[in-house]
């Protein structure tokens, strides 16, 4: 894995560390992060993205309280397994991703016909 896999928006109102989080929790609970693949460290990742370690740090730490990740002295920080059922999201999770992407498109200025219309498209790709 590497820091290019993921992408901060720098102008977007959700933090750096959530947007960390949710990129790493999609790409972990749909399989393109495998269980036990290798994680870049704290500092590896946080240069990468031209971050502050804490903040990746944060991300990890919000990612292992919610067991898709583990971290071992020496072994690194690495994917857990999905618990089961962790394959399909929860309507808390999906409200809480769509109130962040309309509040993204609203601060591009987006009206809400154009962003029902982005989903609506992107769900048919």
């Amino acid at each position: 894995m590497s820091g290019a896999a993921l992408r901060i928006d720098t102008t977007s109102p959700v933090p750096p560390y959530e947007q960390i989080r949710s990129q790493l929790a999609a790409l972990i609970s749909t399989g393109r992060l495998s269980e036990g693949e290798r994680l870049p460290t704290v500092r590896q990742l946080a240069a990468d993205l031209g971050l502050a370690a804490g903040t990746v740090a944060r991300a990890y730490r919000e990612l292992e309280a919610a067991s898709l990740i583990r971290t071992r002295r020496g072994a690194g920080t690495r994917v857990a397994p999905l618990p089961e059922g962790a394959h399909r999201p929860d309507r808390a999770e999906l409200a809480a991703l769509a109130r962040r992407f309309a509040a993204e498109a609203r601060a591009l200025g987006a009206q809400d016909t154009e962003v029902v219309a982005a989903v609506q498209e992107a769900l048919r790709e």
